[in-house]
Order: structure tokens, then sequence, then C-alpha cells
């Protein structure tokens, strides 16, 4: 609100301040450790982008890279990587390591990853540096998608820093956004949520085969509405401030194969992982066969251990990056041949069954859960309300059917001012404003309220 109140010269210093504030409020210890790195970082990419032999120029982006990668090993892997020397030196019977656990910074990969490609692409000689510090510390530190994405690369969003104009619908549209993330965070992931952890957190011995279906059917559903849900809020809030960040997700579950359901989820990240990982370490083009291969198979164990310091996303990230191998030996044929609804059938059940391991950091658990979804066993049933059915087809409807593109058909519709009419933005304003309220409700009534992207 505050935004639209004051002269467009302070607009960038009021979102900067108020997107510190509130870093500040979640994890006040950790906004001095993101703004030291800031201020190393901006110094590196002005030194490598002042000199001009590019031998001296890899060397500053060499350190500014491993400056960034470093902060995301010690923060995020360090205690993952401690726990299994002292697993391994236990085994031999050696002393391990004393240790302190080191807490996890709130959104540490989403802001270590748009430090990466703001030093790239400078290097690269797509953009120049920002003028000032206030302007990389705003590109870094935007609060509506700072902590949970979508992924901002600094070459899409390097000129709206700087000079941008939002207008009557964008702040409107940022509005209708915004609500339809925090409808499908609340009133459907939230909801799925705890049927989902009532399943999957509590005896899978005595769960029968139906009961653990309907508990990963549960979550495969829960984490896209939770994800996609916030990557709607942050790009709704960023576009009431003038900024269009990227879209995240494309009705993924609609894909008919692997290899396109990575073109549709999380789209963000997999467009990060193929400029700055697949294309540098060779790509597709140019190169033998098996090291297209090997360069997935890479990108996508990377890929896995990026969601989280555990065994099960790596398992995960090499099951996904299997499957696109075989997609690129013979399986994208075999599905064209079998037709498309049978393909998105096939492709569903592959994510299904890798939400299971995604699911499950504890490897006996996972086993669990695997040989009960394929041995058809009896065992005790879950109780099901009607709100799960209900909320259930809402969610297939809404990821099948329309995948929420509400959102997009508004844009679409409102950009031609001609076509805009009163009507349709009451329409558009009474929807909105009614998922806000229930979504208000649904906050206040319940203390259920799981981030589920916090640890990634």
């Amino acid at each position: 609100m505050g935004y639209h109140f004051i002269d467009k010269k302070y607009k960038n210093y009021w979102i900067l301040a108020s997107s510190i504030f509130f870093y500040a409020w979640g994890a006040p210890k950790f906004i001095f450790v993101v703004l030291a790195a800031a201020i190393v970082d901006y110094s590196l990419v002005n030194k490598m982008h002042a000199v001009e032999n590019r031998t001296h120029k890899k060397r500053w982006l060499v350190f500014s890279l491993l400056l960034n990668i470093g902060l995301l090993a010690y923060f995020k892997y360090a205690n993952f990587f401690i726990e299994n020397v002292n697993a391994l030196l236990e085994a031999m019977g050696v002393t391990t390591i004393a240790w302190t656990e080191i807490a996890l910074p709130i959104g540490i990969s989403f802001y270590i990853f748009q430090s990466i490609t703001y030093a790239v692409d400078v290097y690269r000689g797509v953009n120049p540096p920002v003028k000032n510090f206030s302007l990389y510390l705003l590109f870094i530190l935007s609060f509506p998608q700072m902590i949970a994405g979508p992924i901002v690369k600094f070459n899409h969003i390097a000129h709206q820093l700087a000079n941008r104009d939002e207008t009557a619908d964008d702040r409107l549209l940022g509005f209708y956004r915004f609500c339809i993330g925090l409808g499908k965070k609340v009133l459907i992931a939230n909801v799925l949520a705890v049927y989902a952890d009532r399943v999957l957190n509590g005896d899978l011995h005595a769960a029968s085969s139906a009961a653990v279906w309907m508990g990963i059917i549960a979550y495969t559903f829960q984490i896209y509405f939770d994800f996609s849900g916030y990557s709607d809020m942050a790009i709704g809030l960023g576009r009431m401030i003038g900024f269009k960040f990227p879209e995240n997700f494309d009705s993924p579950y609609l894909s008919a194969t692997i290899s396109e359901f990575w073109r549709r989820w999380h789209m963000t990240l997999g467009g990060f992982m193929k400029e700055y990982l697949y294309i540098p370490l060779g790509g597709s083009r140019g190169v033998s066969k098996n090291r297209v291969l090997l360069n997935l198979g890479i990108v996508f164990l990377l890929s896995g251990l990026w969601h989280g310091a555990s065994w099960n996303f790596i398992l995960w990230g090499a099951f996904h990056g299997l499957f696109l191998i075989l997609d690129r030996l013979f399986l994208i044929r075999l599905l064209n041949k079998l037709g498309t609804i049978v393909s998105v059938v096939v492709t569903f059940f592959i994510v299904v069954v890798g939400w299971a391991i995604f699911r499950m950091e504890d490897f006996d658990a996972m086993k669990l859960v695997l040989e009960k979804m394929f041995s058809f066993e009896a065992g005790t049933a879950i109780q099901l309300s009607l709100e799960y059915w209900v909320v259930l087809a809402v969610a297939v409807f809404f990821s099948v059917v329309t995948a929420f593109r509400f959102g997009k058909m508004a844009e679409t519709f409102f950009l031609h001012q001609e076509t805009a009419s009163v009507a349709a933005h009451f329409t558009l304003f009474v929807i909105a404003v009614a998922l806000l309220m229930l979504s208000i409700s649904g906050i206040a009534a319940s203390g259920f309220n799981p981030f589920i992207y916090y640890r990634f």
C-alpha cells in the first residue's frame, strides 16, 4: 500500500527497505549473512566487468561462483556431509566428528541462484552490471519471490529494476493472481496435506495398499498446489508493484512424457539448470549421444540434491534422470505410438511413484511405501471424509482441466484495453475477494499451515 502513495523516485527504496524488514522478521540473524554476501558479490562482479582481459574476467567470475556455491554448500549441505561421514566412521569403529548443526537460512537456494545468474549474465555480456548497489539488492531481495521463487534470471528483470510503470490493470491482475495462489495453498494444498500426513506419517505396516495410494495421491496434488500457489502469490505481488516475473508452472500433470513434465514443472529451475549447468557441460549439440545422456544424468542428480540435503532427493533426481535418458533412447517414440491419453496416464503414474521417493526421507519407510503401492495388500483403511473427496476433485479439475490458468486468461484478456469491461473486472474482483476471505478464514481456523518448500 505504501508503495502506491510515495513518489516514483523513492519506490525502489521502499521495496528494498520493506524486503529487508520482511526477511529480518523471519530470519533476524541471517539477514546480515545475506547482506554481507551481497556486498562482496556485487564488488566481485564490478571488478570482473571492469577488466578487459578474458582470463582475468574468468578469474573474478570463479571467485563469485565460489562465494555463492560455498555459502550454499555450507548452510544447506554441511550437516548432511558430516552426518554421512560420521555414519561411515561409526561403521569403521572410528571416533566421530563433533559437530554443531547449522541452521538453514530461509530461501537460500533462491537468492544464491539469482546471484549466480547475475554474475554469469554480466560475464557473458548479456547485461551490464546495475548502476548502484541498491538495485542489486533489490534484484536479490525483492520480497515477493525471495523465499520461495520463482527463480528470476537477471537478464529477465534487469530493465525492470530501474524503469517500470505499473498500471491499474497490473495492480488488479496482480491482486487476482495473488488471491488465486493463496486459495491454491490454503484451500487445496493444506487440506490435502492433512490426509497425506495421516497416512505417510502413520503406521505404514498396518496401512492397506489403497490407503497408501490415497496418501501419495493427496501428496501429489498437495505439492503441486502448494508450490504453484506460492509462485502465483509471488507473481501477483510482483505484478502489483510493476514487476513481471516468469511463469513457474504450466499444467505439469498433463505432460505426455517426463521430458515434457520438466518443461512444465518448476520451469524457472529447469531453465536455470539448462542455461547455467546443462549447456556449459556441453548440452546436446555437437557432442556424442553418450555425453548427452551423461549431461542429463549429472543435471538431474544435482537437481535432486538442490531440493534437499537427503539421499531420497538424490534418488528422486536419479529416478527422473533415468526416465529422461529413456525418453531419449526409446520411450518418447513408444508413448507417441500409444496415443496422448495413454501417454499422459503413464507419465502421471511415473511422476506419482517419483513423489513417493521424494516424500519419504527414511529409506525403510520409502521401501515400505513402494512395496505397499505395488503389492495390493489389505490392511487398515483410512477414513476419508467428504471434504477430502471434494477437495481432491477440485484439485484434479483445476490441474487437469484448467490448471488455474484463470490468471493467465485474465491477463491475456485485459492486455487489450478496448475489450476490458467493468463487468468483467467486477466478476474477477468478486471471485478474488471470495477466495481471499475463504483463505483468511482457513488460516485463522487452523494451526496447520505447512510451508512445504521451506527447506528447498
